[in-house]
């Protein structure tokens, strides 16, 4: 059994609050496929984020916007078919809940009835109050996500830190309370001040996750293509590669070529 877990148990989001309160740091990683999230669930990690960021690592996009709700729907029931402890959540994409509470409700109820998912994700604070409260009235768990938030990236002009300036940081604590208040079960904060996380988290009472955002927080995320070295060019100061899979991968794969062409592969024995 994997030392990482701290329990076979269903991670619920009634989970992730004692895991708050008892101090237990919550782990979470982005995955999209079958056999990425199987191996992250058989490790332990807490929840499994079905990110929009599937539209720069899995279809190259520049930004998470062109990726639909169905594909998100898609890689989420991949995901959700190979887990059996995570908690499965799911980032409503761009255009699928702005401006418009009915239409976030329905996107909502599409993912939850399509893909089986424990909930779903979506960013800002006041902005789209109407919608999480409208998600919640139908039993859908929702998880915010504030500070830098990358759907409104075109909004921003840049990646750079969020919150920086004290009207931006009072807006953000503000909206965190808002979020908590509305009934979110969790918060994800991007790329601020690690004291204004850590001010945040001690603020209201369900889990800040973090990225980017320091370690006085309650969990962390990374994207998974990131933290195993598969995107290359990506260099932030809160990433921490685990592994570069790039350089082994392309190895490997030079490897192959070369024993095809030599024909050392296939050899007598791996043939029928």
């Amino acid at each position: 059994m994997s030392t990482a877990k701290s329990s076979d148990k269903k991670v619920t989001t009634h989970r992730l609050l004692e895991m708050k309160k008892s101090g237990e740091k919550i782990s979470m990683l982005t995955a999209y496929d079958f056999s990425l999230a199987r191996i992250l669930d058989d490790a332990g990690i807490d929840v499994i984020l079905v990110g929009d960021s599937a539209s720069n690592v899995m279809a190259g996009h520049e930004t998470t916007l062109p990726i639909t709700l169905d594909q998100m729907i898609y890689h989420a029931s991949s995901v959700v078919r190979a887990v059996e402890r995570a908690l499965v959540v799911v980032d409503l994409p761009f255009g699928s809940y702005q401006g418009n509470s009915k239409e976030a409700l329905n996107s909502a109820i599409r993912i939850m009835k399509e893909s089986g998912a424990h909930g779903v994700k979506l960013e800002g604070g006041r902005e789209v109050k109407e919608s999480i409260e409208r998600i919640l009235s139908a039993g859908v768990p929702v998880m915010g996500h504030l500070g830098l938030t990358p759907q409104s990236i075109y909004k921003f002009g840049t990646y750079v830190v969020r919150a920086q300036d004290e009207a931006e940081a009072e807006r953000l604590m503000s909206d965190a309370k808002l979020l908590s208040d509305s009934g979110c079960f969790a918060i994800v904060l991007e790329k601020i001040p690690a004291q204004l996380a850590r001010a945040v988290s001690g603020s209201v009472t369900i889990p800040i996750i973090g990225i980017g955002a320091g370690g006085g927080v309650d969990g962390q995320v990374l994207v998974l293509h990131d933290m195993l070295g598969i995107t290359h060019e990506f260099h932030p100061r809160f990433l921490r590669r685990y592994l570069n899979l790039y350089d082994d991968i392309k190895k490997a794969a030079e490897h192959y070529i070369s024993d095809v062409k030599s024909r050392d592969f296939p050899n007598e024995k791996e043939q029928y």
